[in-house]
């Protein structure tokens, strides 16, 4: 059993020529994609739909629409970290951004939520071909080891969905902190990849202040100077608030297990 960690945005690509039939990845967007998935299916979504471009989550808001109630279906996300608004799309409104604090249990019970981020949705769907996809978060870490632990791929492939085409550090540190769990437990020690080696050291200089090492972090520095974002930091820095798995299905939504 073997864990790889892919710790740059760029490497993304590589994946279509690499056989992840056997394979579990793992899909880290720190701040803040993936907190804010888990988040809304702790608090009832039904899925959550991740597409890489605004005019496909409008295709798919259209389509839906034709199947069930219009306000089944949520539009939500970001470019550049702030809500998508009709300037950007020729006419419509993104019912969401990308902040977990938006996504509470009034917003976003029995809902269908249509998503475009940065990176967090490519990251998502250059995964689809594994045997297993997962979002995670520090929110939900614990849970996401075990359900791993449970499965028992022959590998591990936790992929940090990076900023823009850069490294981002929290995504780094979430891929460490997930290796730490998954070396700790059971008898069979895993094989890392230099990359997890990497990740795993720097979690390992970070975890005793996480929120600092995301405030340090650009998208923490970004975040923080924003006043209505700036209480996404400490938010994503929550340790194992929410017990679920967030599992992407072979049509591409994410749903709670």
């Amino acid at each position: 059993m073997t864990i790889d960690t892919l710790l740059s945005p760029l490497e993304l690509p590589a994946l279509a020529q690499r056989d992840l039939r056997a394979t579990a990845c793992v899909v880290f967007d720190i701040l803040r994609a993936t907190s804010t998935f888990v988040t809304a299916l702790h608090h009832g979504a039904q899925a959550i739909i991740p597409v890489s471009e605004i005019a496909e989550a409008l295709e798919i808001k259209k389509a839906e629409s034709g199947k069930r109630k219009a306000e089944t279906i949520l539009l939500a996300g970001e470019r550049n970290g702030v809500r998508i608004h009709a300037a950007q799309t020729g006419r419509t409104d993104f019912d969401l951004g990308n902040s977990p604090r938006e996504f509470t249990p009034e917003r976003v019970r029995g809902k269908i939520i249509v998503s475009t981020t940065t990176n967090g949705t490519r990251a998502l769907s250059a995964c689809a071909p594994a045997r297993l996809v997962l979002a995670a978060s520090f929110l939900n870490l614990s849970a996401t080891a075990e359900f791993l632990q449970a499965q028992m791929p022959e590998e591990f492939l936790l992929v940090c969905a990076g900023t823009g085409q850069d490294i981002a550090d929290e995504d780094v540190l979430a891929a460490g902190a997930l290796a730490e769990r998954l070396t700790a437990r059971g008898n069979a020690r895993p094989t890392l990849s230099p990359a997890t080696e990497v990740a795993l050291k720097n979690w390992q200089a970070a975890k005793l202040d996480l929120f600092s090492a995301l405030s340090r972090a650009k998208n923490g520095r970004r975040l923080l100077a924003l006043p209505e974002l700036h209480d996404d930091v400490a938010f994503c820095a929550q340790r194992d608030c929410f017990n679920l798995v967030a599992v992407m299905s072979k049509n591409g939504g994410l749903r709670r297990v």
